[in-house]
C-alpha cells in the first residue's frame, strides 16, 4: 500500500499538522486521517533523536508502523531545522518493509486454466447433466416443526 504523509507547519498557530493519505486505487489516493501537536514540542523532539520524535507523534489514532516512523524521523530532520518550510510529503510503500521479497511472476507466460483444470478429471456433458439432474425444489411444509418455527 502507497501512502502519502503530508507534515504541515502552521508557524503562526504553533501547530504542525500530520495528513495520512493512502491510495486506494491506482492513481486515486485518499485523505485518511489528520493530527495536530505542538510545533515546539515535535521541533524539540526531532532535536533530542528518534525515539522522542517516536514516541511524541505516536498515538492510539495514528500509530505508522517502525519503518514509516524511522522514514519520517529522517525526513523531516532539515524540515525542523529549516524555519521558512512550511509543508513536506513524505511518500512511504509497504513494499519497503519487505526489500528482500519479490513480486510474484508466472514464469510462463503461456499457462493456460483449462490446462490447470484438466488435473481434476473430465467436465464431459453427460457428467453435467447428472449433475443437474436432481430436483432443486425446496422441501418445506407449513407443518415444520423445526427451531425456525419463531
Amino acid at each position: 500500500m502507497k501512502q502519502k504523509i503530508r507534515i504541515e507547519k502552521n508557524i503562526k498557530d504553533g501547530m504542525l499538522t500530520i495528513l495520512e493519505s493512502s491510495e486506494v486505487d491506482p492513481g486515486v489516493v485518499l485523505l485518511l486521517h489528520e493530527e495536530e501537536y505542538s510545533l515546539e514540542e515535535m521541533v524539540a523532539a526531532s532535536k533530542a533523536g528518534m525515539e522522542p520524535f517516536i514516541a511524541l507523534f505516536r498515538r492510539r489514532s495514528f500509530f505508522p508502523a517502525r519503518d514509516l516512523a524511522e522514514k519520517m524521523f529522517e525526513g523531516t530532520k532539515a524540515f525542523f531545522k529549516d524555519a521558512k518550510a512550511e509543508k513536506l510529503i513524505i511518500e512511504y510503500n509497504d513494499i519497503e518493509a519487505f526489500p528482500s521479497e519479490e513480486d510474484f511472476r508466472l514464469e510462463d507466460d503461456d499457462v493456460e486454466l483449462d490446462k490447470i483444470l484438466e488435473e481434476d478429471g473430465d467436465t464431459k456433458e453427460d457428467e453435467m447433466k447428472e449433475i443437474d439432474s436432481e430436483d432443486d425444489t425446496p422441501k418445506f411444509t407449513p407443518e415444520d416443526t423445526s427451531e425456525h418455527e419463531n
